[in-house]
């Protein structure tokens, strides 16, 4: 199987089973984001926790090289360079964060209610190790191709703007 960028979902119809399993995700192989959503009986929806491999490599990344690039204006160019830079990496990396909400909002009416959902965003060489993790854990698993889900996000998105204009205007 050649590599496959996917949205690997993980369906726990019991709320506190979704922990060890949230856990051993982080550690599989491709991993770029996981998170973890929970649905009380009454309907109550709660981002419990998330993942970021790398997180914060933008933000430092970027600061030294623009304190590399401010060598040139002596200390306090290094000062402003590594301020600018990281600024601009943090930047990058809220973005990121936000189009990730946007994603886990698609991504809630999948929560059952008394349940949880893991969402992992991985590069799958064989999906073994995710389907092993979900029939250790006991959870169903669902894999989405990870370019369709984008879209799917998009026209999500796009779709609440239009919402919210037609709001502005009546």
């Amino acid at each position: 199987m050649s590599e496959q960028h996917n949205v690997v979902l993980l369906t726990f119809h019991d709320a506190t089973a979704w922990r060890p399993a949230f856990e051993a995700a982080q550690h599989l192989p491709g991993l770029r984001y996981a998170a973890a959503m929970e649905r009380s009986a009454d309907g109550l929806l709660e981002i419990k926790d998330t993942f970021t491999r790398g997180a914060g490599v933008a933000t430092v990344g970027s600061g030294v090289l623009g304190g590399l690039v401010g060598l040139l204006g002596g200390p306090v160019g290094v000062l402003l360079g590594f301020a600018a830079g990281a600024a601009l990496g943090n930047a990058a990396e809220e973005r990121a964060a936000s189009e990730g909400g946007a994603a886990l909002i698609v991504l809630s009416p999948r929560v059952p209610d008394g349940g949880a959902l893991v969402a992992v965003e991985l590069r799958e060489s064989s999906p073994g190790p995710a389907d092993g993790l979900a029939a250790e854990h006991g959870a169903t698993v669902e894999r989405i191709d990870a370019h369709i889900f984008t879209e799917q996000v998009r026209a999500a998105e796009k779709k609440a703007e239009e919402d919210r204009a037609a709001d502005e205007e009546s």
